[in-house]
């Protein structure tokens, strides 16, 4: 079974058992942390990929990680470990950030621009594609990419709105080839 197909298993899970205890908020934030400390440190993700380390040490140290985080996000951690898992637990707090979002008619975007947006940009997008889009939120996460010159790139799910210097120069580049 590929790691996409896997993540979203265990995401729908954890989805299904916030949803049933109203916790979905409270879930999310726990997971983004979880996410952020496996993305961030490498040594930590290691040890618990390690196969010589016993699986309850591995767990301790998923207890101590994270002491005072939800029951269900530490038995997922725990079976995540037993199933010789956890390389997947990013992937997993994404697909269950995209149930969570799904549930709340919320669509997550990434905003590629040459510079930091202001507040008041970034307010105009969301609602600009909130009414594009009909959903009831749109959060907006914005990078900073020197690469596209001027303009900026929105993806929001699999869609991208390439409004780039650079995106137009490539159209521009296309098109004169074809004409070649």
């Amino acid at each position: 079974m590929s790691k996409a197909n896997v993540a979203k298993r265990y995401a729908e899970a954890l989805f299904q058992i916030g949803d049933e205890k109203q916790t979905l908020d409270f879930l999310e934030t726990e997971l983004l942390t979880v996410k952020e400390v496996f993305e961030t440190n490498a040594d930590f993700v290691k040890f618990l990929q390690h196969p010589n380390v016993d699986a309850s040490k591995k767990k301790e140290l998923l207890n101590e990680a994270f002491t005072g985080f939800s029951k269900d996000v530490l038995h997922t951690l725990s079976l995540l470990v037993d199933r010789h898992k956890v390389s997947v637990v990013p992937q997993i707090v994404d697909e269950f950030v995209a149930f969570a979002n799904e549930a709340k008619g919320t669509k997550q975007a990434t905003v590629l621009s040459v510079r930091p947006l202001t507040e008041p940009e970034k307010q105009e997008l969301e609602t600009t594609f909130t009414k594009k889009l009909n959903v009831k939120a749109l959060k907006i996460t914005n990078k900073v990419d020197p690469s596209v010159i001027g303009g900026m790139k929105i993806k929001i799910g699999n869609t991208v709105y390439d409004g780039t210097i650079k995106g137009k120069l490539d159209r521009l580049e296309r098109k004169i080839a074809r004409v070649n």
